[in-house]
């Protein structure tokens, strides 16, 4: 595995033209809620995860790379983990390293018993992301999206953790 120097922190307000470059891109224009155009609308979506779960940006060095939330958090302590990583930072681990530091974050500061996340099933680089963190194939739930054919969603559970996460920093 490779060593990313990625911190987790609480989303700001002046990240929102990290924010707004990042969803820019059509993939990740497909996963707003709503579009991210303008610095207005950024702000709009970091203001939006209040109440909504716990989201982090994902910060090398002194730049926002990405996001990682947890959601739907339940009655039995389950919850839901989404991540994207902004076009600049991909194909580094930095959403495996997200990934990580949020799982750890979940389990041991919030107490969560267990984690499940998504993605396409025609989605290759989301699907390394959920493995090299982790998660485990669970099964596939055909024609669950909407978009692009209908296409099939993965869920995944976390496996018991091999390694630590390198480092955990929430400020």
């Amino acid at each position: 595995m490779t060593f990313v120097n990625v911190r987790l922190r609480a989303w700001r307000d002046d990240d929102a033209p990290a924010v707004l470059r990042a969803f820019q891109v059509p993939d990740l224009r497909r996963q707003a809620s709503f579009p991210v155009v303008t610095l207005t609308d950024a702000r709009g979506w970091i203001a939006s995860w209040e109440g909504a779960g716990h989201a982090f940006a994902i910060v090398e060095g002194d730049r926002v790379v990405g996001n990682v939330a947890v959601t739907r958090i339940d009655d039995h302590r389950n919850g839901w983990v989404s991540y994207w990583v902004a076009p600049e930072a991909r194909g580094r681990g930095v959403a495996v390293a997200g990934a990580e530091l949020l799982a750890q974050w979940a389990f041991e500061e919030r107490g969560l018993f267990r984690l499940e996340l998504g993605h396409r099933t025609d989605n290759a680089a989301s699907c390394r992301v959920a493995t090299k963190a982790g998660f485990v194939a669970e099964g596939v739930e055909r024609g669950r999206l909407s978009y692009e054919g209908g296409g099939a969603l993965r869920r995944r559970t976390p496996r018991p953790p091999c390694h630590r996460p390198r480092s955990i920093t929430l400020a």
